[in-house]
C-alpha cells in the first residue's frame, strides 16, 4: 500500500507541477496507478464514469446556477440591495459595516457562488462605506468573510459538486445549509458589533444618526429589496413548495435573472455573448475535475486505499473530533495551494469512507466542507475572495490577509462548535425531509 500511495502522490503533483489541469491530472494519476498496480482496461473505465458521471440528473444545476450568477453581475442589484438594507442595518452597532453581512446573505441565496458574491455586494459596498468615512479595515475583514456565504446559504455550486461525488441529496445538502449560513452571518455581525465597540473611530460620526430615520423611511426602502425577494422565491420557494427539483428551480432562476436584467437594461447582444462565454467556461473546468476525482474516487476504491486509510486512523486511536481537528487544519493548508473544488475532488475519494467509519453523517460532512473551502477563498497565496477585493481596491495581500484574520478565525470556531454539536446542522433538514 505505501507503494501506491507514493506512486499517486509522485503522479498527481509531478502533473500539476507540469501545468496540467487538475481534472486531467486527477484522471491521468488515476490512469497510472491502475497501469502499474491493476490489468484493468484504463480507457474503457475512463469512458464509463466520464458518461455516468456527467449524465447525473442533479449535475445540471450546476451550469443553470452560474448562467443565473453571471447574469446577475451584470445587473445593478448590489446598489439595490445596498438602499434596501441601510436603513435597516444603520440601527445596529456597527450601523452600515452590516450592509455587507446581509447583502452578502441576500446574494448568497441567489447565486451560489462566493466569488461572485464577494464581487457584486463588493462593488458597491467597498466604494460607499469608504465615501461615507467607514475604517477600511472592518470594511474589508467583513467583506471577505461575508463573502464566503456565497457557497454555504443555499443555493451552492459547492453543494452540488458533493452531492454528485458523494452520492448525497443535494435538496438535503441545500436544507441542511440555512441554519449554519445564517448562524454564521450572525457571528461576523457579533464580530463587527465587538469591533465597533472596541474601536468606535470606525464609524464615522456624522453616521450615528442613521438610528433617527424615520420608520417610514426604513418601510419605503424594502422595495428595492423586490428584484433579489423575486429572484429567491424563484430558486428556494420554488424548490420548498414542492413545485421544482433542485435543477428545475435552477432553471426558474435563470428565467428569474434574465428577467431582472431586462428590466434593469442590462441585456444587450453583448452580454449575452460575455455571459455564454463565462458559463462555458466555468462549467467546462469544473466538468473536468468532477469527472477526474470521479475516475480517481474509483481506482483508489479498486486499489482498497479508502480501506488502508480508515484502519490507519482506526489504529492510531485518534478520537471523533481529534479527526475533524486534524481534518480541518489539512483543509487549511490545502486552502492556501488549491481553490475549493479541487480540495473536495482529491480528498473526497480518500476522506469520505473514513469520514463515515468514523461515525460522522455524510450531510453534516458536507456542510464541513463547505466551510472549509470557504477558509481556502481567503487564506493566500490562492485566495480567490482576496484576489477579487485587491482587484477592487488596490490595497496589498499582506494588507488583506490581516484585516480578514478575525473573520477567519471565527470561521474556525465556528466549524468545531459544529463538530460538537452537529444537531445544528442536522435537525433542520430531519425536520423538513423526514429521515
Amino acid at each position: 500500500m505505501t507503494a501506491i500511495f507514493v506512486t499517486m502522490f509522485v503522479a498527481l503533483f509531478g502533473f500539476l507541477g507540469c501545468g496540467v489541469g487538475i481534472g486531467i491530472s486527477l484522471a491521468s494519476t488515476a490512469m497510472v496507478v491502475l497501469a502499474v498496480f491493476t490489468d484493468i482496461p484504463t480507457s474503457k473505465l475512463v469512458a464509463q464514469h466520464s458518461f455516468n458521471i456527467l449524465s447525473n440528473a442533479d449535475l445540471v444545476a450546476l451550469p443553470l446556477f452560474i448562467l443565473m450568477g453571471e447574469f446577475l453581475f451584470r445587473t445593478n442589484l448590489s446598489r439595490t440591495l445596498f438602499n434596501g438594507l441601510a436603513p435597516w442595518a444603520g440601527m445596529l452597532p456597527g450601523r452600515l459595516l452590516h450592509v455587507n453581512v446581509l447583502a452578502c446573505s441576500i446574494f448568497a441565496s441567489i447565486s451560489g457562488s462566493s466569488a461572485a458574491t464577494t464581487q457584486v455586494v463588493g462593488k458597491m459596498t467597498l466604494a460607499e462605506l469608504k465615501r461615507r468615512g467607514y475604517g477600511d479595515d472592518v470594511v474589508i475583514g467583513s467583506l471577505a468573510g461575508s463573502g464566503t456565504l456565497g457557497f454555504l446559504i443555499p443555493p451552492s455550486t459547492v453543494m452540488i459538486i458533493y452531492g454528485v461525488l458523494a452520492e448525497e441529496s443535494v435538496l438535503r445538502l441545500f436544507t441542511a445549509g440555512w441554519i449554519p449560513g445564517f448562524l454564521l452571518a450572525g457571528c461576523f455581525m457579533g464580530m463587527i458589533m465587538f469591533v465597533t465597540w472596541r474601536k468606535p473611530e470606525l464609524i464615522p460620526d456624522s453616521e450615528r444618526n442613521l438610528r433617527n430615520l424615520p420608520f417610514s423611511a426604513r418601510v419605503a426602502a424594502l422595495k428595492e429589496l423586490a428584484p433579489a425577494m423575486f429572484l429567491i422565491i424563484c430558486v428556494i420557494g420554488s424548490m420548498y413548495a414542492g413545485v421544482a427539483t433542485p435543477t428545475e428551480a435552477a432553471a426558474l432562476g435563470v428565467l428569474g435573472a434574465f428577467g431582472v436584467a431586462k428590466k434593469q437594461g442590462a441585456v444587450t447582444w453583448e452580454t449575452i455573448r460575455a455571459v455564454s462565454i463565462g458559463t462555458v467556461q466555468s462549467c467546462s473546468m469544473m466538468g473536468m475535475i468532477i469527472v477526474g476525482a470521479t475516475i480517481l474516487g474509483s481506482a483508489t476504491a479498486v486499489l482498497g486505499v479508502p480501506g488502508a486509510v480508515t484502519q490507519f486512523v482506526t489504529d492510531i486511536n485518534l478520537p471523533p473530533f481529534g479527526l475533524i481537528i486534524m481534518l480541518m487544519l489539512m483543509y487549511v493548508i490545502l486552502g492556501m495551494f488549491m481553490e475549493g473544488f479541487s480540495m473536495i475532488a482529491t480528498t473526497l475519494p480518500v476522506v469520505l469512507p473514513l469520514i463515515t467509519a468514523a461515525g460522522f453523517d455524510k450531510v453534516w460532512y458536507g456542510i464541513f466542507m463547505v466551510l472549509v473551502v470557504e477558509m481556502a477563498q481567503i487564506t493566500p497565496p490562492v485566495a480567490f475572495n482576496l484576489s477579487i477585493i485587491q482587484g477592487i481596491t488596490g490595497y496589498p495581500m499582506g494588507y488583506l490577509c490581516r484585516v480578514t484574520l478575525p473573520f477567519l478565525a471565527m470561521m474556525m470556531a465556528f466549524t468545531l462548535m459544529l463538530a460538537l454539536f452537529p444537531g445544528i446542522v442536522l435537525w433542520f433538514p430531519e425536520l423538513v425531509l423526514g429521515r
